[in-house]
């Protein structure tokens, strides 16, 4: 049968080739085209089952209960309406080359890229077979003052930059196995500058995993300060799994079979691991989607939102989803609110409609997920709490705007307090939360704004994605809540993290919004140190009150980061123009810590192979910041780039007006949060580690938000 199997192939791969071609890799003769179109519709078909199976896998779960904590991770990662389209076409043709490799592997005896047996002409071809051709045409721009919900056309020379649905930029090459898709760490024993790398759950288990019962907290910062890391960081980007939990070729269900087959790319368990006794076990991981990258067989992921900072986790990143969260009853600018429960008569979310919801497991009363800007609302309470907020801060000026200016249209009063919100947004992430955040360093990483240059590219790095996930090492173990005066809210002031994940109930059966805020500002937030970098609720329980196993999310960063090509630990310390250690001595003196790089060098044999997440959580933290001098160049250069090369940031002249200029600088979060919710006394900055009642004040001493430079002087 063997045999048999081998001899069809060596028919179908002779067939592949012109007999008298020119020469395009090496000598070889160029596929034939005829071949190419027949595996781009099998590639359709492929594609096309997995999807489906996928889906229909997934409704089976839920309508039998029993969802997984993968499960989780698919559903609160999956792209829809223009996102699927565009990831589809991508895994259209990422599968039509993996076909064409498969079957040209039969009739060649020697390593191969497939898009160098590729004409130009011939890899046009498949692009347009695929789809992925008509996602960057070329589109007329509209002359307004709003920016687009997309982010199109902020950059008037190239229309897509910063745009939801297009690809990471790289600020260092990929780093793939094969040099175009194939993961580090993919080939089993594989020498990376000639030592293997280890598993990410090795080095979740040597060098992240810590006691309980140490846990340090943040003196300096509240637990807050974490919370609008994650908000900022959803803001900024997401790039789903696949939608695919079979493998595309061979249709095997990556959820049981722990194949490491595209677009799977489990984690295998390490031995003597103090939870996972079986060793042919393992934790699951799928690749992020790909991005289609006309003229590029490199593969890049996609980013389904904006790479602006403009409060698309409040108003989404593409239209279809827009327009669902906004009240289209009336013309007042309002965004949609919950027509089935308030907050002590304050606004909460709507809910999702969806047919797929994991919320509904996780409660008696079936109460469904929220709707939001960003898919993940619904993920932990204080994220939660976060988008309810803004959607009633949105609401809030918008229904004064219209007091103040009765003509607006309900279109005008939509945008105008869409830009208000944004530029909020932006003033509280630059002014008031990043020097906290970047310390000593914030100077040099991100200096003072001198106006907008559209030759700056503003997309989310592909790096920043893994290095922003520094946020993880300031998480407490605990959900907090607070009634009034600040006293531990009954029955349930404390709730293991574990237990909150898809709890949307939890919100509205417990107190609803205030109760977490005041728990994220009177609290603090842990402190990363170099012996404490993640807490087990994330290490051991990620989701893992739904089923089976919780997931490691230090080891599932370690694993992304070489899923998605990131380069090692010291490409980017050269990057950043520091000292790249060579040997233990050298890296001893950069972590002023011998007995952890003694760790890392045991682990990993060279500084070079460190995943620079963990290489990044574990340096010192600078002088009055909360990162070590790696992760503030990283993090710094991305920031300075959103702002810098944002037309519509709103320090730019010309965006606002200097009353309203003037009006943005003067506010706080601490305003935000007496505006939109029933608590009275908050502190002045609310990220900082503040002591009730010392630290705080009513809400009368803070200023409020002047909105009368809106007022229109027309009639």
């Amino acid at each position: 049968m063997a045999s048999l199997h081998t001899g069809v192939w060596l028919l179908l791969a002779w067939g592949l080739m012109h007999t008298a071609s020119s020469s395009y890799y090496d000598g070889i003769e160029e596929v034939n085209n005829d071949f190419i179109e027949s595996c781009s519709k099998e590639a359709k078909h492929l594609v096309d089952t997995a999807y489906k199976n996928t889906r229909q896998i997934l409704k089976e779960r839920l309508k039998k209960k029993i969802v997984e904590a993968r499960d989780l991770m698919a559903y609160f990662k999956q792209p829809v309406a223009g996102s699927r389209n565009a990831i589809r076409a991508a895994d259209y043709m990422g599968t039509t080359l993996e076909l064409l490799r498969g079957k040209v592997k039969y009739f060649y005896d020697r390593p191969f890229n497939i898009t160098d047996l590729l004409t130009k002409k011939q890899i046009d071809t498949i692009s347009q077979i695929s789809g992925c051709t008509t996602q960057y045409l070329p589109k007329a721009c509209q002359n307004s003052q709003y920016r687009t919900i997309t982010g199109e056309c902020n950059n008037r020379r190239n229309l897509y930059l910063g745009a939801s649905n297009t690809g990471f930029t790289r600020l260092l090459p990929a780093q793939y196995e094969d040099g175009v898709s194939l993961p580090r760490g993919w080939t089993e024993n594989r020498m990376i500058n000639g030592f293997r790398l280890p598993l990410a759950r090795q080095v979740s288990n040597e060098i992240v995993r810590f006691p309980v019962e140490n846990i340090t907290l943040d003196s300096g910062r509240a637990l807050i300060f974490m919370q609008w890391g994650q908000w900022t960081d959803h803001d900024l980007d997401l790039s789903p799994e696949t939608p695919a939990r079979t493998t595309f070729l061979d249709g095997i269900d990556c959820d049981t079979s722990c194949a490491r087959e595209p677009p799977c790319f489990p984690l295998k368990i390490p031995p003597n691991d103090p939870r996972f006794t079986n060793r042919s076990d393992c934790i699951p991981c799928f690749r992020s989607s790909p991005v289609c990258t006309p003229g590029s067989p490199i593969r890049e992921q996609i980013n389904i939102l904006t790479s602006f900072l403009d409060g698309s986790q409040v108003y989404g990143s593409d239209l279809p989803l827009s327009f669902a969260l906004r009240n289209n009853t009336n013309q007042f600018g309002l965004m949609a609110i919950n027509q089935n429960f308030t907050d002590n008569g304050l606004a909460y979310l709507p809910f999702e409609t969806v047919e797929e919801d994991f919320c509904v497991l996780t409660n008696r009363s079936g109460i469904p997920c929220f709707l939001g800007g960003d898919p993940r609302v619904s993920e932990q309470p204080g994220l939660t709490a976060f988008h309810t907020l803004w959607v009633r801060q949105h609401n809030r000026i918008a229904t004064e705007l219209r007091r103040m200016n009765p003509r607006w249209s309900g279109e005008t009063l939509y945008q105008e307090a869409r830009k208000i919100v944004g530029a909020i947004l932006q003033k509280i992430t630059y002014k008031d939360w990043l020097p906290l955040l970047l310390g000593s360093e914030i100077q040099k990483v991100l200096p003072r704004y001198r106006g907008y240059n559209e030759s700056v590219d503003p997309r989310v790095a592909n790096v920043f994605t893994i290095a922003f996930r520094m946020g993880h090492t300031l998480i407490q173990p605990i959900i907090y809540r607070l009634d009034k005066g600040y006293r531990p809210y009954v029955p349930e002031p404390q709730t293991l993290l574990r237990l909150t994940f898809f709890n949307s109930w939890r919100v509205v059966s417990h107190g609803g919004v205030d109760t977490l805020l005041r728990g994220l500002m009177a609290n603090r937030a842990k402190l990363n140190r170099q012996n404490q970098l993640v807490v087990d609720e994330l290490r051991e329980h990620l989701f893992g009150q739904l089923k089976r196993t919780g997931l490691d999310l230090p080891a599932l960063n370690l694993q992304r980061g070489r899923e998605h090509g990131i380069p090692g630990y010291n490409a980017w310390r050269r990057f950043c123009g520091f000292s790249a250690p060579r040997n233990v001595n050298e890296l001893a003196a950069v972590l002023n810590n011998r007995e952890l790089a003694q760790k890392f060098i045991n682990l990993y044999g060279t500084p070079e192979n460190i995943d620079i997440w963990v290489g990044g959580v574990a340096e010192p933290l600078v002088r009055n910041g909360r990162i070590g001098q790696l992760l503030s160049c990283l993090i710094g250069n991305q920031f300075r780039r959103a702002r810098d090369g944002d037309r519509f940031y709103y320090e730019n002249p010309g965006v606002f007006t200097s009353a309203q200029r003037n009006a943005i600088e003067a506010g706080t979060f601490a305003r935000v949060i007496c505006d939109n919710t029933g608590i009275t006394e908050v502190p002045r900055n609310v990220f900082l580690g503040n002591q009730y009642p010392r630290d705080f004040v009513r809400c009368q001493n803070i200023p409020a938000l002047d909105l009368r430079p809106w007022r229109s002087t027309k009639d």
